[in-house]
């Protein structure tokens, strides 16, 4: 590998999960990455560690994504600890389902100014570091396209997150920065399984509908988002590519 060498990468919400997966893809491919996290330092520290064991770089960062003055804080960090900044995953994300009785404001704003504000802000205080070439991939949802009930402000979020990721490619594409968003289906995390989704009636109708049969993994989100952050990909700006497994 080595598609990203000299690189250097911020991941959102890099943790655990879908956004660890991705900084260990991303510092595979000879990216230099920093691990943002909001509270579980010690997960993101293993991360991190993980990264340097198997010979790579990384850094972990603690900021709110809602926050500008911490969003700030987490750029110019990446510019402190490796001199640039060239690609920037807007993985930061939460979701809670609820019925549309039970729907409140402070449900409705935890979830849009995670998922929507938090993306916002990060892409635009890293947007006058990054330079032709650079690449924002934000992580969306196949709820956009597969909206199950229950989910109408989560499924609002990720639709913004989609009409975003085509605006901001227009906007930023002359200065050759990329921004493209990948749309996961139903993935195994440490998030689904305290959530009770792995092993449930839900995710048994999750791959009922998939034509490749189960629910994803994060090495199967990992390589797309690596690929989009590629030079591989310096033709390929405003999409939303499925990692759903065929379920659509």
């Amino acid at each position: 590998m080595g598609r990203l060498k000299d690189k250097v990468a911020i991941v959102t919400g890099a943790s655990k999960g879908i956004g660890a997966g991705i900084a260990r893809r991303l510092a595979a491919e000879g990216a230099r990455v920093v691990v943002n996290y909001a509270s579980n330092k010690n997960d993101a520290d293993t991360v991190v560690a993980g990264i340097e064991a198997a010979g790579g770089s990384a850094v972990a960062v603690g900021a709110d994504v809602t926050d500008s003055a911490q969003v700030a804080s987490l750029i110019q960090a990446a510019i402190d600890h490796f001199g640039r900044l060239d690609i920037v995953v807007n993985n930061a994300g939460i979701y809670q389902f609820a019925r549309i009785e039970e729907t409140t404001e402070a449900l409705y704003r935890q979830q849009f100014d995670i998922n929507v504000l938090g993306p916002l802000l990060v892409a635009g205080a890293a947007a006058p570091h990054l330079g032709q070439g650079g690449s924002i991939i934000n992580i969306s949802s196949n709820v956009t396209r597969v909206p199950p009930a229950e989910s109408a402000i989560y499924t609002g979020t990720k639709g913004a997150i989609d009409a975003i990721t085509g605006v901001l490619s227009r906007e930023l594409g002359p200065r050759g920065i990329r921004v493209n968003a990948v749309s996961p289906g139903l993935v195994e995390t440490e998030g689904t399984h305290a959530a009770g989704v792995v092993g449930s009636a839900f995710q048994a109708w999750n791959e009922a509908q998939t034509p490749l049969g189960r629910i994803g993994q994060v090495q199967d989100i990992a390589p797309i988002v690596a690929f989009l952050a590629s030079d591989d990909a310096g033709w390929v700006t405003g999409e939303v590519i499925l990692g759903s497994g065929g379920m659509r």
